[in-house]
């Protein structure tokens, strides 16, 4: 007696569509987590872009400082030579003077590591980045129109709504997986000179297999769905308070913008310490505050595009 069979089993048609559609959304899925990625990426280099517009501003602001420093010694060393003032004056210019000078080679320091980082981030080739000016203006859309553009390209938000998609598409999987599954062959069987051949089919119902699947697919779509609403909820939270405190900064900043530039109080110091009217201790102690205030405001504004950069992440 001899048998020869050859068989193929099946899934339900329909299983094959579903088990695509699903890497079709795990694939999406994998493309948003890398579009993260590349943001976080894209964000941080635009931060080291930013600091080293800051440094520059800063970096020119001393460079002034500096000038008008030394200007202000060489003036009390004639003064001291003439035995107008005393050492201890002349010591204290002297010591604004080298003060301003090592606040440069610290901006200086600090623009070679922003620099070197940016360059690391790069993969180690070097970026030019000249400009010394802000490009973008600090003005923003209103909250909800940007909520909304954020809801429509931020790959995070997008990544949870792609969770929801593929908790939905298992659940359609192990549905159509309780379906039977069929199975095709061919049999050759006899003795002797005697045999029968033939093809057949089968249809197997899978009573145990796909138990409770349904049911686990389910409740991970109801969870999922929890999830992301929660996360999103969250993340609305924290894109309000950031776009409110964002508003609170700069209607600060443009206080001290308006403030500021309607003054040329560093020459108007320095006119009244010519004229005798300051002496230097009092010249350098005014000379400091609004020196301060100014620093206050580039420290503000740098802030600022920070935060900017953050709400408007989702454009880059």
């Amino acid at each position: 007696y001899t048998e020869f069979q050859i068989t193929q089993s099946f899934e339900f048609p329909t299983v094959y569509g579903s088990r695509s559609n699903l890497i079709d959304q795990q694939s999406r899925k994998l493309e948003l987590e890398y579009e993260i990625k590349k943001q976080e990426v894209l964000a941080l280099a635009k931060n080291y872009c930013l600091n080293l517009i800051y440094l520059d501003k800063r970096l020119n602001a001393e460079t002034v400082r500096v000038e008008q420093s030394q200007k202000v010694f060489n003036q009390v060393q004639a003064l001291f030579e003439k035995e107008q003032v005393g050492i201890l004056e002349m010591n204290k210019a002297k010591v604004a003077w080298l003060k301003e000078q090592f606040k440069i080679q610290q901006i200086e320091s600090e623009k070679k590591n922003i620099k070197l980082l940016l360059s690391n981030l790069n993969g180690g080739t070097e970026i030019s980045f000249l400009s010394n000016e802000y490009e973008l203006s600090l003005d923003l859309q209103d909250r909800e129109s940007i909520w909304q553009e954020k809801q429509l390209l931020d790959p995070m938000i997008l990544d949870l709504k792609q969770q929801e998609s593929i908790a939905e598409q298992n659940l359609r999987l192990a549905k159509n997986k309780a379906l039977p599954n069929l199975t095709a062959g061919y049999n050759r069987q006899g003795v002797s000179n005697s045999h029968y051949s033939g093809g057949f089919i089968g249809v197997s119902i899978p009573l145990w297999n796909n138990h409770n699947k349904v049911k686990a697919a389910k409740s991970t779509v109801n969870f999922q769905k929890a999830f992301s609403s929660s996360k999103l909820s969250n993340a609305y939270a924290a894109f309000e308070k950031q776009f409110n405190d964002y508003q609170i900064i700069l209607s600060k900043f443009r206080e001290y913008q308006n403030t500021l530039s309607d003054l040329d109080t560093e020459e108007l110091l320095f006119q009244a310490y010519e004229l005798g009217e300051l002496s230097f201790l009092e010249y350098y102690m005014e000379l400091q505050f609004y020196r301060e205030a100014y620093d206050a405001m580039l420290e503000i504004e740098y802030q600022l595009y920070i935060s900017h950069t953050q709400l408007l992440k989702h454009q880059l």
